[in-house]
């Protein structure tokens, strides 16, 4: 933020974080400007503070005369005829090396270096740059002097961990310009390392650090003139978790939403997504949670191995806002968390972005809607709640760079609906946006079934969507046979509910068996044991292999007269097939356990 120090305008009324301000005029008698979404700083004046506090809060609503402004910050304290300062710039992150590894609240402030230099109850209205300033990055040129470019074209690169961090120009730049000025070594982020002359001859320094205001897309002005352009998502996100791969795929710039109750292991299965699925940047915004689940968010990444190597912390970004911080910053937390995950993106990245949960961000709307005696929908919530989910999702998606570069967004939203209750307006809400829905079940949660994704409700439109790249990728006919089990699933569940009236005996051995078939499936396959080092990643080659073992088992039974040969059967079958989930593929114990196998289903007979 730029140093205001006019006094534009001053406080009129406070209704907890929603303060009134009344425009003062200037000389000429006319009110100062002021636009929606401008940051503004409110001054309170009646503190015992040592330093002067100014309080971050954004426009929300401009009156003749006067604007409704929303506070980030605790407004104890505020009062009547308070100075209020405008920055003349929209709620923004900065963009450049250092971002990785880094944990922010809403505001891209640094919480551990506010915790150093001011313990662990953080001041109000204490900010410090969101990019240390005083690191030196070494900046590679990819530019000469004369040559041209445009918003978005990539100037130089530094090294950021792991990552090749590349220097792009400015999103805002108008039309074309010319390099007129670089320099190469190593500077801080603040440090001039290019000059730009545009069509009218006007220079500009840039750095390799810029900023975005957090509502706007980073590559909107990108697609608008055509130097970046959207694709359509035909690859899948391989997590490794078999259920999600097999049966509910997620498309590699896609959107997915993970409903459920509390103790549904929302927490669990996200951590397990954010560490073997295959992209390379991650984001987590903890958005209105517990404090507990933050902290150990917190404390579990930077000691958490990636399998790449490294720490997990070294490719994450984590934006938190606890469930007892302000309301406004909990709602600006999520555009912190993706307008940081476009930037990686248009360096050709994939990132993966988890919001934990957008329940807490549609809440935080409600309070602010309701404070600003704006007409309620349903349950309160604001009328524009479902246009305000659809637009963030929306910034997911596959992008080509200027370079030709690739680039993905993965957007997966966890939703925590009161009392499991999936009719709510936000669950709702989100079901119309998103493309895969993994409903978490309490009862699956309960019998220890993990991960506790209920295949019965959950469904993927990109299951179709990508079945080319299945058919190529693994074999044909791959979409088909997965259908073909999503049905087995639910003949299973007509099964079970016929025989929790009947018992077995008031069942015939045909449904029997199709039950057996599906509880084996069930538990072999869709099950999956996220504290054995094995199991807990299942590679896509080997789901492959598993899922046409698994099938020639159920399709090619051996003889089995009654129920009770039935239940021995597929009791053993299924032992062996866990027991093959926990080998290695090229240990002595896998290839026991495939021989056993084998001579379990010895004596076959064909099962229609």
């Amino acid at each position: 933020m730029s140093d205001a120090v006019q006094v534009s305008a001053r406080v009129s009324a406070v209704h907890d974080d929603i303060v009134t301000i009344r425009l003062l005029k200037d000389e000429d008698g006319n009110f100062y400007p002021i636009i929606k979404n401008e940051v503004v700083l409110v001054c309170p004046q009646r503190t015992n503070s040592e330093f002067q506090e100014k309080l971050q809060a954004e426009v929300l609503r401009v009156r003749y005369g006067e604007a409704d402004v929303q506070v980030f910050e605790n407004t104890r304290g505020v009062a009547v005829g308070d100075a209020v300062e405008q920055t003349g710039e929209m709620l923004s992150v900065a963009l450049g090396p250092g971002l990785l590894g880094q944990v922010y609240d809403g505001l891209q402030n640094p919480l551990e270096l506010i915790a150093g230099q001011q313990g662990f109850f953080l001041p109000r209205g204490y900010a410090v740059d969101g990019i240390d300033a005083q690191q030196h990055w070494s900046f590679q040129p990819k530019v000469k002097i004369g040559s041209t470019v445009r918003a978005g074209d990539l100037l130089g690169t530094v090294q950021e961990g792991r990552f090749e961090h590349r220097i792009l120009a400015p999103f805002n730049l108008r039309g074309q310009a010319e390099v007129s000025w670089v320099q190469e070594g190593s500077f801080t982020v603040t440090t001039p390392v290019v000059r730009l002359s545009d069509e009218a001859g006007r220079e500009r320094e840039v750095t390799m650090q810029q900023s975005w205001p957090v509502r706007i897309p980073v590559n909107r002005d990108l697609l608008r003139e055509g130097y970046s352009e959207r694709l359509f998502p035909d690859k899948p996100l391989q997590t490794s978790i078999r259920l999600i791969d097999t049966f509910f795929p997620v498309a590699r710039g896609g959107t997915a939403c993970i409903p459920g109750p509390f103790g549904a292991g929302k927490t669990v299965l996200q951590s397990l997504i954010s560490r073997y699925s295959d992209v390379d940047i991650v984001v987590i915004v903890a958005c209105g949670e517990r404090a507990g689940e933050v902290v150990e968010t917190i404390t579990e990444f930077p000691n958490t191995p990636d399998p790449r190597g490294g720490t997990l912390m070294d490719r994450t970004v984590i934006i938190c806002n606890t469930s007892s911080m302000p309301v406004a910053a909990r709602e600006a937390s999520i555009y912190t968390g993706i307008t940081i995950s476009e930037y990686y993106r248009q360096m050709g990245y994939n990132v993966l972005l988890i919001a934990d949960s957008t329940s807490r961000w549609a809440q935080a709307m409600r309070e602010t809607s309701g404070r600003l005696e704006e007409i309620p929908g349903e349950e309160a919530f604001p009328a524009y709640l479902e246009s305000s989910i659809r637009a963030l999702y929306e910034r997911a998606g596959v992008v080509k760079t200027n370079d030709g570069r690739e680039g993905s967004l993965t957007l997966i939203g966890t939703v925590s609906p009161a009392g499991g209750n999936f009719e709510e307006p936000v669950t709702q809400a989100t079901l119309r946006t998103v493309k895969t829905f993994l409903g978490l079940s309490a009862d699956r949660a309960y019998k220890r079934a993990y991960p506790a994704v209920d295949p019965l409700i959950s469904w993927s439109r990109y299951l179709d969507q990508l079945s080319p790249w299945f058919e190529k990728e693994l074999e044909p006919g791959w979409t088909e046979r997965v259908h073909g089990l999503l049905k087995l699933l639910k003949q299973g569940e007509s099964v079970q509910q016929m025989m929790e009236v009947t018992g077995e005996e008031g069942v015939t051995l045909d449904d029997y068996l199709t039950w057996q078939k599906a509880n084996c499936l069930d538990q072999v396959y869709l099950q999956q044991d996220a504290f054995d080092p094995v199991d807990v990643s299942t590679p896509l080659a080997r789901q492959q292999v598993l899922l046409t073992l698994l099938l020639k088992c159920l399709r090619e039974l051996p003889p089995l007269a009654d129920k009770a040969a039935a239940r021995e059967y597929f009791v053993t079958l299924t032992g062996l097939m866990k027991n093959l989930n926990y080998s290695r593929m090229d240990s002595p114990d896998y290839r026991h356990y495939l021989q056993e196998i084998e001579a379990l289903r010895g004596g076959k007979r064909s099962a229609a």
